[in-house]
């Protein structure tokens, strides 16, 4: 017993042999102590914190040490399940800045290019699953009715992502 950043706790646990170290105790001053003593005295590849207060989280990038902070990531949860409900995350990346989305083609978009639905920094199609199979889309790949595509959107965008998914024709 004892505590994350004690070196004989760390290496009686193996840290010297091993290939990534995880800090995700109570307290936010205990996992960074944790994590600097694993990344640089036992030089242990992939190192990772959890952090409480997300203001933290730039003192820990200028250390190179990654960060997971659920308030964070709970807060950008909660305002894309409020302002965008229907457009449910996959797989987040960064701290959500990115994010990967399936939804079903609205009808009025059949017959069109599915690279005309990419925006340039905001929003991609990365995939679609048509009849049970994925493929990957290619220039000249025709939207289908009841076609389901994945895109990567940028957070920022999720809004516009959503307009035009939900766009009617004519109106």
């Amino acid at each position: 017993m004892g505590n994350g950043f004690s070196r004989s706790v760390l290496e009686t646990a193996g840290i010297a042999h091993t290939d990534a170290f995880v800090a995700v105790t109570s307290g936010d001053n205990s996992n960074i102590v944790s994590a600097r003593t694993a990344k640089e005295t036992y030089r242990v590849p992939i190192v990772l914190a959890r952090i409480h207060d997300p203001r933290r989280a730039e003192i820990y990038r200028e250390l190179g040490i990654p960060t997971i902070s659920s308030v964070r990531w709970a807060v950008s949860r909660i305002h894309q399940m409020l302002l965008h409900r229907h457009l449910t995350p996959e797989l987040t990346f960064g701290n959500g800045e990115t994010l990967l989305v399936r939804s079903q083609l609205p009808s009025y978009l059949t017959g069109r290019q599915t690279t005309e639905f990419d925006v340039d920094g905001e929003i991609r199609v990365v995939e679609i699953t048509r009849a049970g199979r994925s493929l990957l889309p290619a220039h000249g790949v025709l939207a289908e009715p009841g076609d389901l595509v994945t895109f990567s959107v940028a957070a920022t965008a999720l809004g516009r992502l959503s307009g035009f998914l939900d766009k009617e024709l004519g109106t």
